[in-house]
């Protein structure tokens, strides 16, 4: 709304959303090294601390520059955070036995997260009449501060540049323990961790799926920026926007919560996720955005269920620095979302265009189905060049 009562276009806007997102997957594999060199914490806490000068930027001088700075400081704390409070919360369980209980942890957080923002969200309406956006700005730094402070509350079993035998065993990578060990002797410990992630994901077919998966569905999920203008374009006063926006909330919050079950019914359910949303925006109607909240319900936990398929397949030595290429692979999926609608809002009311972005989720819950075929289709391929070049062999001779 800020942006929108200073002048910006919709063209703008997702601009300001690319700009964000281009920040964050610029930095989000050298922080996810450091986080695995340095103090994952120490990243945790801090990574709050950027998001608050945006905001007191923007509050400050608002204007567009001046929110593509905002958010050039937001994507820096994003990416500090990511990978390294999902290897901090992994490992710190994983110490105490309790690795399964990672998904439901994660999932409520999350869903405790959102019902956050669903109370801010109410109290915008009476904090914007009272105090106009200075108020909303200065209640947002605080915000961010009191996170770095629970940030650094969290617990933190290793130090930095902290070696796990444990791991050492794991996936394969037994050979490259001796050389990445001496690097890190010699002052080479980023290289070697950036390394050591690196040909994780090369090596490992399993850590590449679940990568592939975890980064589409939460890249996928920017298209809760829009959530507002889909809820205004359903016809209803404006004053009633913030409460549309709150039922899709606490669609998302009620989703996390559910993370850590049915994680095998992943694709079925992903699906009608994908329905729920697709039906519920293009029907135009403020009835509709019940269903897009049961569509972003299914998304939430389908989010958290993927991360979590992926944690179990990760050593813990570069743990951040794998989740972190995830999290590139996200922010890349979040760019193309942001540009699509900013295409697409050209011709597109905001219901078609996100009833257009169920197809992404409905294409990830049927993959699984379709790649035995399409391994068949291949082996039938090799099989007919094998036959034909065994008959052009024997022509020959």
């Amino acid at each position: 709304m800020l942006f929108a009562d200073t002048g910006l276009s919709g063209a703008e806007i997702s601009s300001l959303f690319v700009i964000w997102s281009v920040t964050s997957f610029a930095l989000e594999v050298p922080s996810g090294v450091w986080a695995d060199v340095f103090s994952r914490r120490w990243l945790v806490a801090l990574s709050s601390l950027p998001t608050a000068a945006g905001f007191a930027l923007w509050t400050a001088l608002p204007c567009y520059p001046s929110f593509a700075a905002g958010f050039v400081l937001w994507g820096t704390g994003t990416a500090l955070a990511s990978g390294a409070l999902e290897a901090l919360v992994h490992e710190e369980l994983t110490r105490r036995g309790a690795a399964g209980d990672y998904a439901r942890l994660m999932g409520r957080a999350q869903a405790l997260r959102t019902t956050a923002v669903a109370l801010a969200t109410a109290l915008a309406a009476p904090v914007l009449a009272v105090g106009g956006y200075g108020a909303l700005g200065a209640a947002s730094v605080a915000g961010c501060l009191l996170a770095a402070g629970a940030g650094w509350a969290l617990p933190e079993s290793r130090g930095p540049r902290q070696e796990h035998g444990a791991d050492s065993g794991k996936a394969g990578h037994g050979g490259e323990g001796g050389e990445e060990d001496g690097e890190q002797e010699g002052g080479g410990a980023f290289r070697a961790v950036l390394r050591a992630g690196l040909a994780e994901v090369r090596r490992e077919p399993a850590v590449r799926r679940r990568l592939l998966l975890a980064a589409v569905l939460t890249g996928t999920t920017a298209l809760d920026e829009y959530v507002p203008l889909l809820a205004a374009a359903t016809g209803v006063d404006g004053t009633a926007v913030p409460l549309l926006v709150l039922l899709v909330e606490a669609g998302t919050a009620v989703g996390g919560w559910c993370a850590g079950y049915g994680a095998r019914r992943l694709a079925p359910v992903l699906a009608a996720g994908a329905l729920c949303l697709a039906a519920g925006a293009a029907g135009g109607h403020p009835a509709g955005m019940a269903a897009v909240a049961a569509g972003f319900g299914v998304f939430q936990w389908a989010m958290v269920t993927a991360d979590a398929r992926l944690q179990e397949r990760v050593r813990d030595r570069a743990r951040a620095t794998v989740t972190s290429i995830a999290g590139f692979g996200s922010e890349v999926v979040a760019v193309l979302v942001f540009a699509g609608y900013a295409l697409g809002s050209a011709r597109l009311a905001p219901g078609p265009l996100l009833a257009l972005a169920a197809v992404p989720y409905l294409a990830v819950a049927l993959a699984p189905a379709a790649a035995p075929l399409l391994a068949a289709r291949r082996r039938e391929r090799r099989g007919g060049r094998s036959r034909g070049g065994g008959g052009a062999d024997r022509r020959a001779r």
